[in-house]
């Protein structure tokens, strides 16, 4: 446990806090944190996770402009649904990004646990690129990749990170059941 960490922890706190409440300030914690973790990770060896958090900078960047731009006149976010067959090609996308990756991660990287780390990573830009456009069932996303997680963060002894990502699942589920309510209010 570091100071490091430490501060990356309370910046995602805030972060989700905030994105549970549809909040577009969301953006510069999520920004501080990704460019902290990226360190973290990188020092850890989860090389998936270290490049992740690049990927969050970026994707945080265009999804503060993009929730500024599509707020209610109120400043409230609309929430999104996939349709069945789109649900379909995210899962299958999802599968074949980790298979891809952790190969790529196992066959030219010393890379701890490559597949593990590849999971988190892709399922992490799933539900990231899902959250920016604003569909509820980036929250399931979430959720698998908080679940799998903290187990992958314990064995590596990141377990301040673990503590983090086990109160991300918390969150996720409640962010779920957040959602769901204001999806299903708009619908009104």
């Amino acid at each position: 446990m570091s100071g490091l960490e430490i501060a990356a922890v309370l910046l995602g706190i805030a972060n989700i806090l905030l994105i549970i409440r549809r909040s577009v300030w969301n953006y510069p914690f999520a920004i501080a944190m990704v460019s902290l973790y990226f360190v973290i990770f990188r020092d850890a060896k989860l090389y998936s996770d270290a490049g992740l958090q690049i990927f969050f900078l970026a994707v945080n960047a265009f999804g503060w402009w993009s929730w500024h731009r599509n707020r209610a006149d109120r400043g409230e976010i609309f929430v999104e649904r996939l349709d069945g067959q789109s649900l379909l090609y995210w899962i299958f996308g999802s599968l074949l990004a980790i298979a891809a990756w952790g190969t790529f991660m196992a066959t030219n990287t010393d890379a701890s646990y490559p597949y593990w780390d590849a999971a988190v990573a892709m399922l992490s830009v799933a539900g990231q690129i899902l959250m920016t456009r604003r569909y509820l069932e980036n929250w399931h996303w979430w959720i698998a990749v908080n679940a799998i997680s903290i187990p992958l963060y314990l064995v590596k002894d990141l377990y301040l990170t673990a503590g983090l990502y086990a109160l991300f699942l918390v969150l996720a589920i409640a962010g779920l059941v957040e959602w769901r309510k204001v999806r299903l209010a708009q619908k009104l």
